[in-house]
Protein backbone atom coordinates (compact mmCIF):
# COMPACT_ATOMS: atom_id res chain seq x y z
CA UNK A 1 0.00 0.00 0.00
CA UNK A 2 2.88 2.03 0.21
CA UNK A 3 5.82 1.00 -2.34
CA UNK A 4 3.71 0.20 -5.04
CA UNK A 5 2.17 4.15 -5.15
CA UNK A 6 5.85 5.08 -5.28
CA UNK A 7 7.11 2.92 -7.49
CA UNK A 8 3.96 4.18 -10.17
CA UNK A 9 4.02 7.28 -9.38
CA UNK A 10 8.53 7.42 -9.97
CA UNK A 11 8.49 5.16 -12.31
CA UNK A 12 5.43 5.52 -14.61
CA UNK A 13 5.18 9.46 -13.07
CA UNK A 14 1.39 8.10 -12.53
CA UNK A 15 -0.33 11.54 -10.51
CA UNK A 16 -2.21 10.29 -7.71
CA UNK A 17 -5.16 9.23 -9.13
CA UNK A 18 -3.36 7.14 -11.98
CA UNK A 19 -1.85 4.78 -8.96
CA UNK A 20 -4.78 4.65 -6.68
CA UNK A 21 -6.59 3.69 -9.92
CA UNK A 22 -3.72 0.87 -10.25
CA UNK A 23 -3.47 -0.41 -7.32
CA UNK A 24 -7.45 -1.01 -7.03
CA UNK A 25 -8.04 -4.68 -8.19
CA UNK A 26 -5.98 -5.41 -4.76
CA UNK A 27 -8.94 -3.15 -3.10
CA UNK A 28 -11.61 -4.27 -4.95
CA UNK A 29 -10.81 -7.68 -5.03
CA UNK A 30 -10.46 -8.01 -0.89
CA UNK A 31 -13.54 -6.55 -0.55
CA UNK A 32 -15.69 -8.73 -2.60
CA UNK A 33 -14.06 -11.56 -1.14
CA UNK A 34 -14.05 -10.94 2.14
CA UNK A 35 -18.13 -10.35 1.62
CA UNK A 36 -18.49 -13.64 -0.31
CA UNK A 37 -16.70 -15.23 2.00
CA UNK A 38 -18.31 -14.06 5.46
CA UNK A 39 -21.59 -15.30 3.82
CA UNK A 40 -20.58 -18.22 1.88
CA UNK A 41 -17.87 -20.33 4.39
CA UNK A 42 -20.80 -22.81 4.96
CA UNK A 43 -19.11 -25.72 7.10
CA UNK A 44 -15.84 -24.76 5.97
CA UNK A 45 -13.23 -24.60 9.05
CA UNK A 46 -12.11 -20.95 9.40
CA UNK A 47 -8.45 -22.68 9.48
CA UNK A 48 -8.52 -23.46 6.23
CA UNK A 49 -9.72 -20.28 4.88
CA UNK A 50 -7.24 -18.44 6.59
CA UNK A 51 -4.87 -21.05 5.11
CA UNK A 52 -6.28 -20.03 1.47
CA UNK A 53 -6.18 -16.98 2.49
CA UNK A 54 -2.29 -16.74 2.90
CA UNK A 55 -1.30 -18.90 0.05
CA UNK A 56 -3.19 -16.76 -2.16
CA UNK A 57 -1.49 -13.33 -0.94
CA UNK A 58 1.61 -15.34 -1.39
CA UNK A 59 1.17 -16.18 -4.67
CA UNK A 60 0.20 -12.65 -5.71
CA UNK A 61 3.10 -11.02 -4.04
CA UNK A 62 5.79 -13.41 -4.88
CA UNK A 63 4.06 -12.81 -8.66
CA UNK A 64 4.53 -9.23 -8.52
CA UNK A 65 8.26 -9.54 -7.69
CA UNK A 66 9.65 -10.76 -11.17
CA UNK A 67 7.51 -8.73 -13.45
CA UNK A 68 8.45 -5.59 -11.34
CA UNK A 69 11.93 -4.58 -13.71
CA UNK A 70 9.29 -5.84 -16.93
CA UNK A 71 5.91 -3.87 -16.54
CA UNK A 72 5.78 -0.80 -18.99
CA UNK A 73 2.05 0.18 -17.02
CA UNK A 74 0.16 -0.28 -13.89
CA UNK A 75 -2.07 -2.81 -15.54
CA UNK A 76 0.48 -5.54 -15.36
CA UNK A 77 0.11 -5.90 -12.15
CA UNK A 78 -3.26 -6.35 -11.78
CA UNK A 79 -4.02 -9.90 -12.07
CA UNK A 80 -1.04 -10.61 -9.06
CA UNK A 81 -2.79 -7.67 -7.47
CA UNK A 82 -5.98 -9.90 -7.53
CA UNK A 83 -5.04 -12.92 -6.35
CA UNK A 84 -2.97 -10.75 -3.74
CA UNK A 85 -6.16 -8.96 -2.42
CA UNK A 86 -8.43 -12.49 -3.06
CA UNK A 87 -6.17 -13.46 0.04
CA UNK A 88 -6.54 -10.61 2.26
CA UNK A 89 -10.11 -10.95 1.76
CA UNK A 90 -10.21 -14.09 3.07
CA UNK A 91 -8.07 -13.87 5.97
CA UNK A 92 -10.37 -10.49 6.45
CA UNK A 93 -13.64 -12.67 6.62
CA UNK A 94 -12.31 -14.91 9.06
CA UNK A 95 -9.88 -13.75 11.70
CA UNK A 96 -11.51 -11.50 14.06
CA UNK A 97 -14.04 -14.20 14.61
CA UNK A 98 -11.09 -17.01 14.92
CA UNK A 99 -9.71 -14.62 17.32
CA UNK A 100 -12.39 -13.54 19.24
CA UNK A 101 -14.42 -16.44 19.19
CA UNK A 102 -12.90 -18.62 22.37
CA UNK A 103 -13.10 -15.30 24.81
CA UNK A 104 -15.56 -15.42 27.77
CA UNK A 105 -17.84 -12.70 28.45
CA UNK A 106 -15.59 -10.76 31.26
CA UNK A 107 -12.41 -10.45 28.60
CA UNK A 108 -14.42 -10.21 25.08
CA UNK A 109 -13.94 -6.19 25.48
CA UNK A 110 -10.54 -6.20 26.15
CA UNK A 111 -9.58 -8.81 23.65
CA UNK A 112 -10.95 -6.87 20.77
CA UNK A 113 -9.22 -3.85 21.72
CA UNK A 114 -6.08 -5.59 21.80
CA UNK A 115 -6.87 -7.67 18.57
CA UNK A 116 -7.37 -4.04 16.88
CA UNK A 117 -4.11 -2.69 18.60
CA UNK A 118 -2.37 -5.32 17.29
CA UNK A 119 -3.51 -4.96 13.51
CA UNK A 120 -3.40 -1.52 13.92
CA UNK A 121 0.57 -1.49 15.05
CA UNK A 122 1.01 -4.31 12.57
CA UNK A 123 -0.25 -2.13 9.64
CA UNK A 124 1.73 1.07 10.72
CA UNK A 125 5.07 -0.98 11.20
CA UNK A 126 4.71 -2.50 7.76
CA UNK A 127 4.46 0.18 5.91
CA UNK A 128 6.86 2.21 7.65
CA UNK A 129 9.28 -0.81 7.62
CA UNK A 130 8.96 -1.38 3.71
CA UNK A 131 9.34 2.21 2.86
CA UNK A 132 12.76 2.40 4.94
CA UNK A 133 13.91 -0.74 3.40
CA UNK A 134 12.65 0.59 -0.23
CA UNK A 135 14.69 3.78 0.43
CA UNK A 136 18.04 2.26 2.24
CA UNK A 137 17.92 -1.00 -0.57
CA UNK A 138 17.58 2.24 -3.52
CA UNK A 139 20.23 4.44 -1.72
CA UNK A 140 22.57 1.16 -1.14
CA UNK A 141 22.00 0.01 -5.28
CA UNK A 142 22.31 3.35 -6.69
CA UNK A 143 25.74 3.88 -5.14
CA UNK A 144 27.39 -0.27 -5.75
CA UNK A 145 25.35 0.54 -9.54
CA UNK A 146 27.56 3.81 -10.00
CA UNK A 147 30.93 2.71 -8.47
CA UNK A 148 30.61 -0.32 -11.18
CA UNK A 149 30.06 2.13 -13.85
CA UNK A 150 32.54 2.63 -16.72
CA UNK A 151 31.07 5.92 -17.78
CA UNK A 152 31.38 8.40 -14.69
CA UNK A 153 33.92 9.52 -13.62
CA UNK A 154 35.71 8.66 -10.29
CA UNK A 155 35.00 12.39 -9.08
CA UNK A 156 30.78 11.92 -10.04
CA UNK A 157 30.90 8.52 -7.96
CA UNK A 158 31.85 10.30 -5.24
CA UNK A 159 29.37 12.63 -5.50
CA UNK A 160 26.67 10.46 -5.85
CA UNK A 161 27.48 8.58 -2.68
CA UNK A 162 27.49 11.65 -0.82
CA UNK A 163 23.90 12.79 -2.19
CA UNK A 164 22.65 9.86 -0.98
CA UNK A 165 24.08 9.50 2.25
CA UNK A 166 22.76 12.77 3.00
CA UNK A 167 19.49 12.58 0.49
CA UNK A 168 18.10 9.37 -0.35
CA UNK A 169 14.72 10.01 -2.58
CA UNK A 170 12.92 8.03 -4.82
CA UNK A 171 12.88 10.23 -8.35
CA UNK A 172 10.80 10.21 -11.64
CA UNK A 173 13.47 10.03 -14.26
CA UNK A 174 11.85 13.72 -15.32
CA UNK A 175 13.09 15.16 -11.75
CA UNK A 176 16.28 13.77 -12.18
CA UNK A 177 16.68 14.65 -15.61
CA UNK A 178 16.07 18.29 -14.71
CA UNK A 179 18.72 18.12 -11.80
CA UNK A 180 21.90 16.78 -14.59
CA UNK A 181 20.51 18.83 -17.49
CA UNK A 182 24.29 20.08 -17.62
CA UNK A 183 25.85 17.01 -17.54
CA UNK A 184 27.01 15.37 -21.17
CA UNK A 185 24.83 13.37 -22.85
CA UNK A 186 26.31 9.62 -22.37
CA UNK A 187 26.37 10.67 -18.48
CA UNK A 188 22.78 12.08 -18.30
CA UNK A 189 21.80 8.81 -20.10
CA UNK A 190 24.03 6.66 -17.73
CA UNK A 191 22.55 8.33 -14.47
CA UNK A 192 19.17 7.95 -15.68
CA UNK A 193 20.10 3.83 -16.34
CA UNK A 194 21.28 3.59 -12.84
CA UNK A 195 18.15 5.24 -11.63
CA UNK A 196 15.46 2.83 -13.33
CA UNK A 197 17.63 -0.18 -12.24
CA UNK A 198 17.50 1.12 -8.70
CA UNK A 199 14.08 1.63 -8.15
CA UNK A 200 13.04 -1.75 -9.32
CA UNK A 201 15.91 -3.47 -7.19
CA UNK A 202 14.26 -1.23 -4.48
CA UNK A 203 10.51 -2.28 -4.44
CA UNK A 204 11.51 -6.09 -5.10
CA UNK A 205 13.23 -6.00 -2.06
CA UNK A 206 10.66 -3.95 -0.07
CA UNK A 207 7.97 -6.49 -1.72
CA UNK A 208 9.89 -9.45 0.37
CA UNK A 209 8.53 -7.60 3.48
CA UNK A 210 4.81 -8.67 2.98
CA UNK A 211 6.09 -11.72 1.25
CA UNK A 212 7.77 -12.93 4.37
CA UNK A 213 4.92 -12.10 6.23
CA UNK A 214 2.41 -14.14 4.11
CA UNK A 215 5.03 -16.95 4.17
CA UNK A 216 5.24 -16.97 7.83
CA UNK A 217 1.42 -16.58 8.17
CA UNK A 218 0.95 -19.69 5.81
CA UNK A 219 3.35 -21.76 7.87
CA UNK A 220 1.14 -20.71 11.35
CA UNK A 221 -2.02 -21.36 10.13
CA UNK A 222 -0.85 -25.11 8.77
CA UNK A 223 -0.70 -25.20 13.01
CA UNK A 224 -3.74 -23.92 13.23
CA UNK A 225 -5.79 -27.22 11.26
CA UNK A 226 -4.33 -29.52 13.45
CA UNK A 227 -5.94 -27.37 16.69
CA UNK A 228 -9.71 -28.03 17.09
CA UNK A 229 -12.00 -25.12 15.33
CA UNK A 230 -12.86 -22.43 18.72
CA UNK A 231 -16.47 -22.75 20.14
CA UNK A 232 -17.87 -19.00 19.89
CA UNK A 233 -19.00 -17.85 23.35
CA UNK A 234 -22.05 -15.79 23.42
CA UNK A 235 -20.12 -12.46 24.19
CA UNK A 236 -18.01 -12.73 21.69
CA UNK A 237 -21.09 -13.01 19.01
CA UNK A 238 -22.69 -10.16 19.97
CA UNK A 239 -19.39 -8.52 19.66
CA UNK A 240 -18.55 -9.41 16.11
CA UNK A 241 -22.19 -9.06 15.35
CA UNK A 242 -22.13 -5.88 16.55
Amino acid sequence: MIVLPIYLQMVFEYNALEAGLSIAPLSLSMFVVALAAGRRAGKRRPATVIRLGFLLLLIGVASIIPIVPRADAGWQLALSLIVGGSGLGLLVSQLNNYTLSPIDEEHVSEAAGVNSAGGSFGLSFGLAFAGAIMLATLAFSFTNLANASTILAPDQKEQVATVLEDDAQIMSNSQLDDLIVTEPPEVEAEILRINNEARHIALQVALLVPLIAATLGFVVSLGMGRQPDPVASSAAEMVLGG
